[in-house]
């Protein structure tokens, strides 16, 4: 007899797992559940504002933002991750989402953050799993060059120091051990997504979590890095694919990146300056003109002319952190991944 295959996992299917933080693993996940595969979101698990951060001092939770919005990528109820991604906006709730509110319900009923994210996985009848990274709490130290420590992901964030110094290293506090789940779903991967997002408090910590470097760089899986769009202000000023790169394989340890896809195409002049009204400062991420011509390099335009509008929700919250307005066009960068993955 046959031995049962878990709902929403085809069986003999290829197995990929994305790593990262929300908004950059979601994206990457929304264009890869179209296919016929095994998919997993791998989650930071450190954030520190808005409502995940809140409700992470007053009730002792683990930060669910991120996990939330992984979960309503993966989702086939339309109608259920419309009110999953409602945030409240007048008395004692205002600035919470309800979803973030439903998980941790739902982990406090079950006493475990992980049944608690099957459950509402069941509800939201989503494609795949969503792991967090570690089940730990712990919060992301970086020690700037000029040696200035900042703690905590929402200070670092804001900090303009970052660009203008340089980051030397980057921890955690206290360390962290991996969730055992995350460790078998990565040794199981046939291609590893290291998704785009803010690269030092949602993608570098993943691998400062004890156990899941190691487990990346022991998996025969293919290693993918999807670069960011365009610079994170006072965190990533200036930035080069190749900066990039060089900063995650040094966070990556043992462990190397097999192929890089970067973005190569623009904006129109108007829509850019929609985006420069809301983040000043920011720009494209640049890169060498011969990189394209490095076989482990794919330079693409993989942008997505729709620019997203600011949710004036997000700021309901102190500590809450403006979103970005420009992403991966999703369906475009699937494409790409899956025939990595064929490969």
């Amino acid at each position: 007899m046959s031995k049962r295959v878990k709902k929403n996992r085809p069986k003999h299917s290829r197995r990929i797992v994305c790593l990262g933080g929300g908004t950059g693993v979601s994206v990457v996940l929304s264009g890869l559940k179209k296919y016929p595969i095994d998919l997993t979101a791998i989650v930071t698990m450190f954030d520190s504002g808005g409502s995940s951060g809140k409700l992470r001092k007053e009730i002792d939770i683990l930060p669910l933002g991120d996990i939330r919005q992984c979960l309503v990528a993966l989702s086939d109820s339309k109608n259920l991750t419309t009110f999953f991604n409602y945030r409240f906006r007048k008395g004692g709730l205002k600035g919470h989402n309800l979803g973030n509110l439903l998980i941790a319900a739902v982990t406090k009923a079950t006493g475990n953050l992980d049944k608690a994210i099957e459950k509402i996985g069941k509800i939201l009848n989503i494609k795949g799993e969503v792991i967090p990274v570690t089940l730990n709490k712990a919060d992301i130290t970086a020690v700037l060059k000029n040696n200035k420590k900042i703690k905590e992901e929402e200070k670092i964030i804001n900090c303009p120091q970052v660009s203008k110094i340089g980051v030397r290293r980057l921890s955690l506090t206290p360390k962290t051990k991996a969730n055992p789940k995350a460790i078998a779903a990565i040794k199981k991967a046939d291609l590893i997504v290291i998704a785009p997002g803010k690269f030092y408090t949602s993608v570098l910590p993943n691998f400062l979590v004890k156990g899941i470097s190691e487990a990346v760089h022991k998996s025969p899986a293919k290693k993918v890095f999807v670069c960011n769009l365009m610079t994170q202000v006072r965190n990533t000023d200036g930035f080069s694919v190749e900066n990039f790169l060089i900063i995650l394989e040094k966070y990556l340890g043992k462990a190397t990146v097999d192929y890089v896809i970067f973005n190569t195409g623009k904006l129109s002049t108007k829509r850019f300056k929609e985006v420069r009204k809301v983040f000043p400062k920011s720009d494209y991420i640049c890169y060498d003109k011969n990189l394209s011509k490095k076989k482990n390099f794919i330079g693409v335009d993989i942008i997505d002319r729709q620019i997203q509008k600011l949710n004036s929700a997000d700021t309901l919250v102190k500590g809450a952190n403006k979103r970005t307005l420009i992403f991966h066009e999703p369906n475009k960068l699937a494409k790409i991944i899956i025939n990595l993955c064929r490969r």
